[in-house]
C-alpha cells in the first residue's frame, strides 16, 4: 500500500484538499506548537518589516503533514507579501524556473515543496537568484549559444523537504535559516483537535477529542482527517456526538490502534518479530519479508516506530525493542542474542 493511501499518512490525500484550507491558520500567534520555530521565525519578520527587507531564504524539513505549507502562507501573510507555491517536480527546465523568478513581485515568497526533487540544472539557477537577485542562464546551442542576464526584484525563498539529506550542499548553504518541525505532542494534539471540531462544528466532548488526539501520530493532518472519519461515524451510528466510546469503535473499525498504528505498522514489527527472533535484520530483508520495497520501510513506517522506541536501528539491521513486544501482546525473551538475532 503507498503513502497517500494510508490513514495515518501525513502526506495529503484527495479528500484533504476540501478541509485543509479552512482548517489551516492563518496568523503565526494561532499556529500551535513548533514553539521555537515560531519565536525565531517572529523576530525575524518583524526584523524584516522594520528595515523593509524581504525575510532570509528558509528551508523548512520534518515528516509530511506537520504544517509545512502552512507555515509558508503563514509568512506570507505576516509579511503583507504575495506567494507563489509550487513544487520541484512541477518545474522541469531552466526556462520554467526563470519564469516563476522574473515574474515574482518584490519581496514575494516563493515556496517549493520537495525541493530536494529539483534537477541539478534548475537548482543552479536559484544560486545566484537567492544571492544577488539575478538569473543567468545559457539559450541555444553551439555557436549559437549566448548567456542571458536577467536582475529580478529581491524575494524570500522557502524550500520545504522531507529528505533533508537529499537537499543539495550548495543549495542547502545558501538558505538564512533551517528549521525541523517535530512531531506534535498530545496536548498540542488535543488543542489542534479541539480547534478543528470547533470550526467544523462537530459536538464532542473532552474523552471524544483526547481518543483522537492521541491516535494522530502526532501529525495535524492525520488528527483532521480522523476527526472527519469519526465524525461520519458518529453520524450513522451514534447520536452525531463525538465522546470517548464513539471515537474508539469508529478508530477500531479503522484498525487504527489506541498509538496510532496501523495494520502495515503491525506486519512490520509483528515481522521483525517472529521471522528474525526480534533482530538484527537488514533492511533489504525485512522489506522482501512483508513484500514493500525498502525505501517505503525506511521512509514511510519506520520514522514513528522510532518516535515512538519500538524500532532500533543497529549496523547489523533493525531490532523490535521491549515496548514493541509488549504492544503486541508478545512476551519479550530475556536471553541474549546472537548477532544473527536467534538466541544463544
Amino acid at each position: 500500500m503507498a503513502q497517500s493511501e494510508r490513514i495515518v499518512s501525513g502526506s495529503r490525500q484527495d479528500d484533504d484538499y476540501s478541509q485543509d484550507n479552512s482548517l489551516r491558520p492563518r496568523r503565526l500567534v494561532d499556529y500551535i506548537g513548533q514553539d521555537r520555530v515560531k519565536q525565531n521565525l517572529d523576530i525575524g519578520i518583524r526584523a524584516a518589516q522594520q528595515r523593509g527587507d524581504p525575510l532570509d531564504h528558509l528551508l523548512v524539513y520534518g515528516p509530511p503533514g506537520l504544517g509545512k505549507t502552512t507555515l509558508a502562507n503563514i509568512i506570507a501573510i505576516e509579511m503583507g507579501v504575495q506567494i507563489k507555491i509550487t513544487s520541484g517536480p512541477a518545474i522541469e527546465r531552466p526556462g520554467d524556473m526563470v519564469a516563476i523568478l522574473t515574474q515574482l513581485p518584490e519581496h514575494a515568497v516563493l515556496f517549493i515543496d520537495e525541493i530536494h526533487r529539483l534537477s541539478r540544472v534548475v537548482e543552479e539557477i536559484l544560486y545566484s537568484a537567492m544571492e544577488d537577485f539575478f538569473v543567468s542562464w545559457v539559450i541555444d546551442k553551439g555557436l549559437k549559444a549566448r548567456s542571458m542576464n536577467l536582475t529580478i526584484k529581491p524575494f524570500t525563498l522557502i524550500g520545504a523537504t522531507t529528505r533533508f539529506g537529499m537537499v543539495s550542499a550548495p543549495l542547502r548553504d545558501r538558505f538564512g535559516s533551517v528549521y525541523r518541525l517535530e512531531f506534535y505532542d498530545e496536548e498540542a494534539m488535543r488543542t489542534i483537535v479541539t480547534r478543528s471540531a470547533r470550526i467544523l462544528e462537530i459536538e464532542s466532548d473532552e474523552d471524544g477529542i483526547i481518543e483522537i488526539a492521541r491516535r494522530a501520530r502526532g501529525t495535524p493532518r492525520v488528527a483532521n482527517r480522523l476527526l472527519r472519519r469519526v465524525r461520519d461515524y458518529a453520524q450513522v451510528m451514534a447520536d452525531n456526538v463525538i465522546n470517548a466510546e464513539v471515537a474508539n469503535e469508529a478508530l477500531t473499525g479503522l484498525e487504527v490502534d489506541q498509538l496510532g498504528l496501523e495494520g502495515l505498522d503491525h506486519r512490520v514489527l509483528s515481522s521483525i518479530i517472529e521471522k528474525f527472533d526480534g533482530g538484527p535484520v537488514g533492511l533489504d530483508t525485512l522489506a522482501a519479508s512483508i513484500s514493500e520495497e525498502s525505501d517505503t520501510i525506511e521512509d514511510v513506517y519506520e520514522p514513528y516506530l522510532l518516535q515512538l522506541g519500538f524500532l532500533d536501528r543497529t549496523k547489523r539491521g533493525r531490532v523490535a525493542t521491549r515496548r514493541a513486544y509488549e504492544h503486541l501482546g508478545i512476551d519479550y525473551p530475556e536471553e541474549p542474542r546472537s548477532p544473527q538475532g536467534a538466541l544463544f
